[in-house]
């Protein structure tokens, strides 16, 4: 079917599937991704489903994807560390993520270059999405808390520097959570408005039971296609200027920028090093170093690094391989995920961790769950988290205002729905 209004269509389509108690999109938002698959794909109800907690969570994933073979979407949650290392997380949870959710849909609906088609059985679903008549429900007030003061947050930064300064490690990713307690918020609304505040290539919905991912995510974790596995970490932020000759001279900047680049440099060593694990000897190469690219509110430095799954690793392995992703862990991975433990004040949950979709042939693409809104509705708790690397040339307070631009568009989101 030929879309006359993409925008229009995707609200609809994404309304509609608010019937369904499990429900996933992933928009592109129209960014050129020359390894996307689709500009924006719905996955919508549930023909089966996984959601094991026995820290065997990848090799359920595993045997669930061979029993089945068809097109699937789910959630890595970032805690899932534990299984992969010898770690654990011992914060409060006031959320309650699945550790790991797959699901076979009852529906799934795709759209490339400019033409929707239902990659299911039902085609009366196209129909049914085009008679949907869009409402816009707009929250009450809520009040958005940091768990950290910023004095906190600047007197951790100081203490991971002194870790550093031994040793320890290189590099590591500092968040911080803001939250809202009591907020009865209508997530789909919401998550409209952060589409439309901060439209990014990796942006998507996840709807499982009461709980909800609102995502505008612009990384992604790791995709495959046919025998080429791919990542593009970001690491190096830059706010957008006011004017054109401003706004390329901040780009300039930033690509120029030694720490940055520093900063950069070591999460794509760390990125080989885990794609090391899955790839035929030899073939891991790194594609693209420093791109610079322009989001509404940031650039992003992002690099490319690539490989050649090896035979005899299942697709299941090389997610596992490589996760959590090395842009929100640190360098080394394992000492820095024990410092994020040791000093985070909140347990991360889904945030960081990915969420996606693989293909019946095998092929997958994930996002990393940043800039992202996650709500618990039975709870009517509400969160996000922010961060970025620290290293030995890191400035805590240029840090902490890098943490208030990320969550910007989150916030402006947020205010905007009940404006």
């Amino acid at each position: 079917m030929k879309i006359r209004d993409l925008t229009d269509f995707k609200q609809k389509a994404i309304q509609w599937a608010a019937a369904f108690d499990v429900y996933c999109c992933l928009d592109s938002n129209g960014y050129d991704d020359p390894y996307g698959q689709f500009d924006f794909v719905l996955a919508a109800g549930v023909k089966t489903c996984i959601m094991p907690d026995d820290g065997h969570c990848f090799t359920a994933l595993k045997n669930f994807y061979e029993i089945h073979k068809t097109w699937m979407f789910g959630l890595f949650s970032y805690d899932l560390k534990n299984e992969t290392e010898h770690l654990s997380s011992g914060h409060a949870d006031h959320l309650s993520f699945p550790q790991l959710f797959f699901f076979v849909p009852l529906h799934l609906i795709a759209v490339r270059n400019g033409e929707a088609e239902v990659l299911t059985d039902d085609t009366c679903v196209l129909l049914q999405i085009d008679d949907v008549k869009l409402s816009e429900v707009r929250t009450a007030d809520i009040e958005v808390k940091s768990r950290i003061s910023k004095s906190q947050y600047l007197e951790t930064v100081r203490l991971l520097q002194e870790h550093i300064a031994r040793g320890d490690i290189y590099e590591v990713n500092f968040c911080q959570e803001f939250f809202a307690e009591h907020a009865l918020i209508d997530p789909l609304a919401l998550f409209n408005r952060l589409n439309q505040v901060s439209p990014t290539p990796f942006s998507g919905f996840f709807r499982i039971e009461d709980k909800y991912i609102l995502s505008a995510s612009p990384e992604r974790f790791l995709c495959k296609r046919g025998r080429r596995l791919l990542s593009q970490p970001i690491k190096g932020t830059a706010k957008r200027g006011s004017g054109r000759e401003e706004d390329e001279a901040i780009k300039k900047g930033l690509r120029e920028d030694l720490k940055e680049q520093t900063e950069n440099v070591m999460i794509v060593d760390l990125v080989r090093n885990d794609l090391t694990r899955s790839a035929v000897k030899g073939s891991v190469r790194v594609d693209e170093l420093f791109g610079i690219y322009p989001f509404p509110q940031v650039y992003q430095m992002i690099s490319t690094v690539s490989c050649e799954l090896m035979e005899d690793i299942h697709l299941v392995e090389a997610i596992s391989n490589a996760f959590p992703m090395g842009s929100m862990t640190g360098a080394p991975k394992v000492r820095a995920m024990q410092l994020i433990e040791q000093y985070e004040a909140s347990r991360r949950g889904a945030y960081s961790g990915a969420f996606g979709y693989i293909s019946p042939d095998g092929d997958f693409d994930f996002n990393v769950i940043i800039r992202s809104i996650l709500y618990a509705a039975d709870r009517q708790y509400l969160s996000f988290q922010v961060g970025g690397a620290i290293t030995h040339a890191s400035d805590a307070e240029a840090e902490y205002e890098e943490c208030l631009l990320k969550a910007s568009a989150m916030i402006r989101a947020i205010k905007a729905d009940h404006s």
